[in-house]
């Protein structure tokens, strides 16, 4: 199956402090074992399309038991190959 990326955007609602529930879904990410890299504004991650779900559900479960009302946004590229993080941001890489 091929590689695909997915960006992964958590907007928690009516939470004392964002970042903490933001930390709570890229730790979901990270202890999933894929490529990944956190942005200014979403994290990226990389691997097959039925892991990302099975990372996305465990994201939204993660994210919902502390903040409620959360806005999830993705965006996907997938491709007849596999789509590399670096195909797009490698040569900005210092």
């Amino acid at each position: 199956m091929k590689k695909i990326n997915v960006a992964i955007q958590v907007l928690p609602q009516g939470v004392d402090n964002v970042y903490d529930v933001v930390d709570k879904a890229i730790a979901v990410i990270e202890s999933s074992g894929v490529k990944y890299r956190v942005c200014p504004f979403e994290t990226v991650i990389e691997t097959t399309w039925d892991n990302a779900l099975e990372i996305l559900t465990k994201v939204k479960e993660e994210v919902l038991n502390v903040a409620p009302s959360t806005l999830i946004n993705l965006k996907m590229q997938a491709s007849e190959k596999d789509v590399a993080i670096e195909d797009k941001t490698g040569k900005y890489d210092g």
